[in-house]
């Protein structure tokens, strides 16, 4: 598991392959990733938007961006978490991804970033 600490929150990623969506060979691979964001502040957050970068190891990269998370722009309240999980296709065995949420402290209403670290997605066959 990846994590990050930005803004007083932390990002823990957990990645898995998706072999029952992946067709190695039409060069699709596909992951799923669980996210779980941890505010340690003392005022509670709003998720309002994420920007990704997604690389494949062909040297292609995919910028994603939008509001919230799985359509939701979820509220986390002081020492409580908020968990969700998503995926990714890519057009080879690995890749990584990296990005940032904007977030809004909800007593003062300033939006501020906090970093998704870098977590890679391998799959397994490439491991042997």
């Amino acid at each position: 598991m990846n994590s990050k600490i930005s803004g007083g929150v932390t990002i823990s990623v957990e990645t898995f392959y998706q072999p029952e969506y992946s067709n190695p060979l039409n060069q699709e691979f596909m992951f799923a990733y669980k996210i779980t964001i941890q505010n340690n502040n003392n005022f509670p957050v709003k998720l309002l938007r994420r920007h990704w970068h997604i690389f494949d190891s062909n040297g292609i990269e995919r910028i994603v961006e939008g509001e919230g998370v799985v359509g939701v722009q979820p509220v986390i309240l002081p020492a409580d978490a908020y968990q969700y999980i998503s995926g990714c296709n890519l057009k080879t065995e690995i890749g990584k991804m990296h990005g940032n949420y904007v977030l809004e402290n909800m007593h003062t209403h300033h939006t501020f970033n906090v970093v998704i670290p870098t977590f890679s997605m391998t799959a397994p066959l490439k491991l042997n």
